[in-house]
């Protein structure tokens, strides 16, 4: 049997596609992970919010979201960003490490409006983040602006604009302890 060029091509061609399949394959296994989340978490918000758990009503509420979790695959609008569930118990640590400052932040908010001319020192500047995707950046600046007391006015490139109302709020952004933290979330260091 004699081999030739196009022989050389058609198993490259086949190796080619393989590894397409393969990789698809495991992008599927995702996707598929991610809209039974979606569904799961449908269904939870569903129930909470419904308050009606007779079988009619269940089935009704099952169905409307199975219907949404396979529209929402079909449309291929479910993500790594838009649904992340790969953050898992990282990111509850993180919220609960989060509610903490927030509570810290609203007694200083407070002495602030208790006390103006005492702990009012406004300031805007603008800090480096650390994360590398878009995910870890939008909730590096959500967190800013959830902390009573800091804003962020513009997040750009690689560069966040943060108004403080106090040195203690400013300090703390400029700690990194915040950035540090969703870095190691997003396990981008």
């Amino acid at each position: 049997m004699a081999y030739t060029n196009n022989d050389h091509q058609t198993c490259q061609i086949r190796t080619a596609e393989t590894k397409v399949a393969v990789g698809a394959d495991d992008g599927d296994t995702q996707d598929l992970l991610r809209t039974i989340s979606l569904f799961l978490v449908l269904m939870a918000v569903w129930l909470l919010l419904s308050g009606h758990y007779t079988p009619l009503i269940t089935g009704f509420g099952i169905v409307s979201c199975l219907l949404s979790a396979l529209i929402a695959y079909r449309m291929d609008v479910i993500d790594r960003e838009s649904h992340p569930i790969h953050l898992g118990p990282r990111i509850i640590f993180y919220w609960g490490w989060l509610m903490a400052e927030i509570y810290k932040a609203n007694l200083d908010v407070a002495k602030c409006i208790l006390f103006p001319k005492k702990h009012l020192r406004p300031s805007m500047f603008t800090e480096k983040v650390t994360q590398k995707s878009d995910l870890g950046k939008v909730i590096y600046a959500n967190s800013i602006t959830l902390t009573p007391g800091t804003v962020t006015v513009d997040l750009d490139g690689d560069i966040v604009m943060v108004h403080a109302l106090t040195k203690a709020s400013a300090d703390g952004v400029k700690s990194g302890d915040m950035d540090r933290r969703v870095t190691a979330v997003m396990e981008e260091a």
